[in-house]
């Protein structure tokens, strides 16, 4: 396909990139720490941890798994937490230990989370105390052998870590009793690994650092393997893309989606760590008065999140007394970006709210929209610079611009296939090296990609994948429940929620005992919103269930 987007890139905006600037993630985060070393790189309730603290802490804990736990390069390690100043030291320990980090969802219930420790084969796990009673349920059934817990407050100043821990645990009750009596704190690492030695393994882009876990359309959660060169390759595409508009060491971005979200991880963590920038982690953003409170303490000059966050702060009072004058843009991942939202937003603050598109596979970014673009024009904009795009027919054959069909992708930040499943990996990435992602678009004259449907059957809820098999087998586990559907319903808030289609064997289920059931299986967002009662449901003529007939029915409804 030709590339008419490279005439109309902005200026400064690169075409192609370097993928071997840095030999790996640690090569490039010790350049990082060097370079910036006296500067705030992470700020969270109040404390903030330097760049040279980042790169001490950071040191020692590697040298924790080294000389106490003996892991290996290549050993996983999973890190189970939201956004706490403890993050980034466990993500930068574990990558400089040579080790493969398994980010968790901390939402994750006992069985979500029992799959992916066994999945990954993941040797130890650092996880917030508020979590640890899931893993009680289960760490006994998976390969953990050491556990590091952390308490929310545990990296704050003596007297705010006390009242913090306090409060969290005994006024707020968020901490429910656990029993891990094989566990150390995480405090108690670091401090062990700062009497250590540490030993710097060889670490090159060919090496694993990521199994970022995703759904898939079997609904097994399957991990990407993501090398140091995919991730360092699109964290430089993402430069690549946004570096005109944004300064080294003068950027202050806030953080507000998890980073255990290959987005937040890649643009927010590792971009911004790249850049230099301070970084605003916001543990609770669901807590939007908190949130916003927060916000104005601090000179922002970028943020990021999904629709739904955009839109819950657009709706938000005391968020449109803000000063905005620091903002340069806001950009718009995981999901698709409304148009009310884009206006809204760029009304309210006077910057644009740009939309890329990308997919766990990717490492995400595949596309992005230029930061002097007008405004909101409903395309995910142009290709990452050095990566190729295709709009394929079913039979494969590439479209010429303006026809609909899949897209698909090629460049250095594509994944090397999941983690143990080879025959899954061959139905996504052809001989070639083609990434299908799934989804349905077009080009435009001047380049700019649009998305028009997904052809997988994966429902999006606020910027997170749900796989209509993993919610089916959950309902089909309700004594009660004969045949189950799952799709996606459009949601103004959201984007979609679940919708479950369900065939009884008595009368007595109920919408509440299903919900209910989901809820003791599933991730919240996993859970359906709505669930209706059928006779039966729309199959082939070899029984397979059409779920596309049911979002049909949904759609004209």
């Amino acid at each position: 396909m030709n590339q008419p987007w490279i005439n109309h890139l902005p200026a400064g905006v690169q075409a192609s990139i370097d993928a071997d600037h840095y030999s790996s993630l640690v090569d490039m985060f010790e350049q990082s720490v060097a370079k910036y070393a006296d500067q705030p790189a992470f700020i969270n309730m109040g404390a903030t941890l330097t760049y040279r603290k980042l790169e001490e802490r950071s040191r020692a804990f590697a040298a924790y798994l080294q000389n106490e736990l003996k892991l290996q390069k290549g050993d996983r390690v999973a890190i189970m937490m939201p956004n706490l100043l403890q993050y980034p030291i466990a993500l930068f320990g574990v990558l400089r230990a040579g080790c493969v980090v398994v980010n968790v969802n901390p939402l994750y219930t006992p069985r979500e989370l029992k799959h992916q420790l066994n999945d990954s084969g993941a040797k130890a796990i650092v996880v917030v105390s508020n979590f640890a009673r899931t893993l009680e349920e289960v760490v006994d059934e998976t390969p953990v052998e050491s556990v590091i817990l952390t308490g929310l407050g545990d990296l704050l100043s003596p007297p705010k870590r006390t009242l913090v821990n306090f409060v969290v645990k005994y006024i707020k009750k968020l901490v429910p009793k656990y029993h891990l009596p094989q566990a150390i704190s995480m405090r108690q690492a670091l401090s062990k690994g700062r009497r250590q030695q540490y030993v710097k393994p060889e670490i090159e882009n060919s090496d694993l650092a990521f199994l970022q876990y995703t759904g898939g359309t079997t609904g097994v959660s399957k991990g990407a393997m993501l090398t140091h060169g995919n991730v360092v390759a699109n964290v430089l595409q993402a430069d690549g893309a946004y570096s005109p508009a944004l300064g080294n060491g003068k950027e202050f971005v806030v953080t507000a989606l998890p980073l255990y979200h290959i987005f937040a991880l890649t643009v927010n963590c590792l971009l911004f760590l790249h850049k230099g920038a301070k970084n605003l982690l916001i543990t609770n953003p669901r807590d939007i008065p908190a949130f916003v409170g927060e916000l104005k303490k601090y000179p922002f000059t970028a943020l990021t999140g999904v629709n739904t966050l955009f839109n819950a702060l657009v709706n938000n009072a005391e968020f449109e007394s803000l000063d905005f004058s620091k903002l340069k843009f806001s950009i718009g991942g995981g999901m698709a970006v409304q148009r009310a939202v884009a206006d809204k937003w760029q009304s309210l603050t006077g910057t644009r709210l740009l939309e890329g598109y990308g997919l766990t596979e990717a490492s995400p970014l595949v596309t992005c929209c230029p930061y002097d673009l007008d405004g909101y024009n409903g395309s995910i904009g142009f290709p990452a610079p050095g990566t190729d795009m295709q709009v394929r027919d079913d039979e494969g054959n590439v479209l010429p611009q303006g026809e609909v069909g899949e897209l698909f992708a090629k460049g250095p930040q594509v994944m090397q296939g999941y983690w143990q499943r080879p025959e899954e990996t061959d139905k996504v990435i052809d001989q070639n090296g083609w990434l299908s992602t799934g989804d349905i678009g077009y080009m435009d004259e001047k380049g700019f990609f649009f998305i028009v449907d997904r052809k997988k059957d994966m429902i999006l809820v606020s910027g997170f994948n749900v796989f209509p098999n993993e919610v089916e087998e959950v309902v089909a586990l309700h004594p009660k429940v004969v045949e189950v559907a799952a799709v996606g319903v459009p949601h103004e808030v959201s984007g979609e929620i679940v919708k479950v289609f369900v065939v009884a064997k008595d009368k007595s289920l109920t919408e509440e005992a299903i919900i209910k059931h989901c809820r003791h299986h599933l991730t919240g967002y996993k859970v359906p919103k709505l669930v209706e009662f059928r006779d039966e449901l729309p199959k082939t003529n070899v029984g397979k269930i059409l779920r596309r007939e049911l979002r049909d029915e949904v759609k004209r409804a």
